[in-house]
């Protein structure tokens, strides 16, 4: 019998919604085709001189793929990345950052296509039709640069390698491109900016962090103050203090404006990982948890054997010896010293994810 899938329940429940969804516009349109109409299904997807009177587009629109080859790729993308970020964050956790990069990307996008048509009079703007995941796929790379971004991604045999905080600034660009052609809208590109710059602010500033048990930290701390998730990591290196003096300056503009608040010396301390599991992996803190046990394990397991041993030696010394057909005590001791490397090897740990600490002491960075 093949595997079964363990899908944890919010990817489970996405998916299942997207391919729905998709289905019913596909059937939908294909009832309604003519060469020359342009469909569009204001109940399902998000159009903004039809879908006012239908609000609950402007989440649900996010899972409406158009066509087969792009609800493969969304999928494909859910199926992994909403997989591994559930586990990673919890399932509570990731249905509040899916529906933040829904909604807020969606909302904006129909806000720039109504200035759009107020500046144009073009009534074409206003039945753009806004659908698709395009947003979803930019917010997990973002988050896939918060857990991970120290990765690089080769391929073609080491012929192209690039490091993950790359990807979304990447993933911009094709989109800008596929959006000139018919295999994407005319929003997509809005969508794709929108969900990078929502996913980044929301776990940059707002997102819970939890903390280490160990630690003194109150839980309620949020956001993630570290230098590898500053807003200039996401550029190439000679345009990178450019765009850090512009994100300090829109960083300012929302502090006065008390979106958010400003990152306190705890909290670079707490980015550096002197207090905090900052980016938790798939199992980060029971991993932690496991590292230390074995840690402790393997201390206790010597500290046996070099008693065993002490006393083994002092009970040799006090007795003559004996004629004793059975192993010596150098064979003893060989024995015993192979049974600890074997009972002292830990097991596979949970999230074997390569840490490196950042070495950077510099201030923080927005």
């Amino acid at each position: 019998m093949p595997a079964r899938l363990n899908i944890p329940p919010i990817t489970r429940a996405v998916l299942i919604t997207l391919v729905s969804q998709s289905f019913l516009s596909a059937v939908i349109r294909y009832r309604q085709w003519t060469e020359h109409a342009n469909i569009v299904i204001p109940y399902l997807t998000l159009v903004p001189q039809l879908s006012i009177i239908y609000p609950w587009t402007f989440i649900t629109a996010t899972l409406v793929e158009g066509n087969v080859f792009t609800l493969g790729i969304a999928a494909a993308t859910i199926y992994y990345g909403g997989r591994y970020l559930e586990r990673a964050w919890s399932s509570r956790e990731l249905a509040k950052f899916l529906a933040l990069v829904a909604l807020i990307p969606n909302l904006l996008t129909f806000l720039v296509l109504i200035i759009f048509f107020t500046l144009t009079r073009n009534e074409s703007w206003t039945l753009t039709v806004i659908s698709g995941t395009i947003s979803l796929q930019s917010a997990f790379l973002v988050a896939f640069s918060q857990l991970v971004p120290a990765h690089t991604v080769t391929i073609f045999r080491g012929i192209f390698s690039l490091r993950v905080p790359r990807f979304p600034l990447l993933y911009l660009g094709v989109v800008a491109i596929l959006s000139l052609t018919p295999l994407l809208g005319g929003a997509s590109f809005w969508l794709a900016l929108f969900g990078f710059l929502t996913s980044w602010t929301y776990l940059r500033f707002y997102k819970t962090v939890f903390p280490d048990l160990e630690s003194s930290q109150s839980p309620s701390l949020r956001g993630d103050a570290s230098e590898t998730f500053a807003f200039a990591e996401f550029f190439p290196a000679p345009v990178k203090p450019f765009v850090a003096v512009f994100a300090d300056q829109v960083f300012e503009v929302m502090v006065a404006m008390r979106l958010c608040t400003p990152f306190s010396q705890a909290d670079m301390s707490a980015a550096r990982g002197e207090n905090l599991l900052q980016r938790g992996t798939p199992g980060s803190a029971r991993a932690e948890a496991e590292r230390r046990r074995a840690i402790a394990l393997r201390a206790l397991d010597q500290r046996l054997h070099a008693a065993n041993a002490s006393n083994s030696a002092g009970r040799s010394s006090s007795q003559p010896p004996t004629q004793d057909s059975g192993p010596s005590t150098e064979t003893q001791g060989s024995q015993a010293k192979t049974q600890t490397a074997t009972t002292s090897k830990p097991g596979p740990m949970l999230g074997e994810t390569k840490f490196e600490p950042d070495h950077d002491d510099d201030g923080g960075k927005h």
